[in-house]
């Protein structure tokens, strides 16, 4: 199955270190980040499992909730995380599946055979409270993932969600934001924009992020 944006995330239930998970039940009305890790007891994974660990307040914050997967038992992760927590220094309080039979691997593509037939790469996606995916990244088994990326383009998605805008390149929360082409009406702009903007061309128009 080949998911794209916009799409509506997979439905599943299967077993988690916290018990069976209804996966768009468990995601309520939070955002959720669905990642995938090759294997348990691997070095790569375990410093991705403890960054996320320790971004919980930033996640919460953001009303975001963080879930990890992989083709592992449910004992085995309950093994491992004891590990992550003290070489990470951190406390893993966050579900990770248990995708023994490949169910939510296969549903979300995470098994790309060029990389491997057996495990998964370092997917990841990014789901909105409706249960649309938002974002979606994959990482090859050797490189670890930027978390900090996760949370600017999380950013990203709730402030154009909220305002109608779009965000430019390098992006970070607090820094100007772009007016769509699709808003054309200047008393809309007005009202939506009361700050300004500058527009350097016609079709390029800045202003500050409404919330700054």
């Amino acid at each position: 199955m080949t998911l794209r944006l916009g799409d509506t995330a997979p439905d599943f239930e299967q077993d988690s270190t916290i018990g069976k998970i209804r996966f768009h039940e468990w995601i309520g009305d939070s955002w959720a980040v669905l990642f995938s890790h090759p294997a348990d007891y691997t070095p790569v994974c375990t410093t991705e499992l403890g960054l996320t660990a320790k971004l919980k307040s930033d996640f919460d914050k953001r009303n975001v909730k963080a879930i990890g997967l992989s083709v592992d038992s449910s004992e085995k992760h309950a093994g491992w995380i004891k590990d992550i927590e003290e070489t990470q220094n951190c406390r893993v309080d966050f579900p990770i599946i248990a995708d023994l039979d490949k169910k939510v691997a296969t549903l979300y593509d995470m098994i790309h055979p060029n990389q491997s037939d057996t495990v998964t790469v370092r997917s990841l996606f990014i789901i909105d409270p409706k249960k649309k995916v938002r974002l979606i990244i994959s990482y090859p088994l050797s490189t670890g993932r930027n978390f900090d990326e996760v949370l600017r383009v999380i950013d990203a998605l709730q402030v154009t969600d909220k305002y109608t805008v779009a965000t430019p390149g390098n992006w970070k929360n607090g820094d100007d934001v772009i007016i769509p082409l699709t808003i054309k009406d200047e008393e809309v702009i007005k009202q939506k924009f009361p700050k300004g903007y500058k527009a350097p061309r016609p079709y390029l128009r800045i202003t500050p992020q409404p919330d700054k």
